[in-house]
């Protein structure tokens, strides 16, 4: 990721923008426990920056 994290939780539509993935990959990867961690807000979905962060650079230490 070169461009800099939003300093706002994102929303899957935000995920999904930044990663370049359809938003239903979101959503596949919370039911698959395969994705970044995200948390309920009532019934809204969110994911701290700093977790999408973390998830990404751990897919790259993989691929490496």
């Amino acid at each position: 990721m070169k461009r800099p994290l939003p300093a706002r939780y994102l929303s899957p539509v935000d995920l999904a923008d930044l990663l370049g993935v359809p938003v239903e990959t979101v959503y596949q990867w919370r039911r698959k426990g395969t994705g970044p961690q995200g948390f309920r807000v009532g019934r809204h979905l969110r994911f701290d920056p700093e977790d999408v962060r973390v998830w990404v650079q751990s897919l790259m230490e993989r691929a490496a």
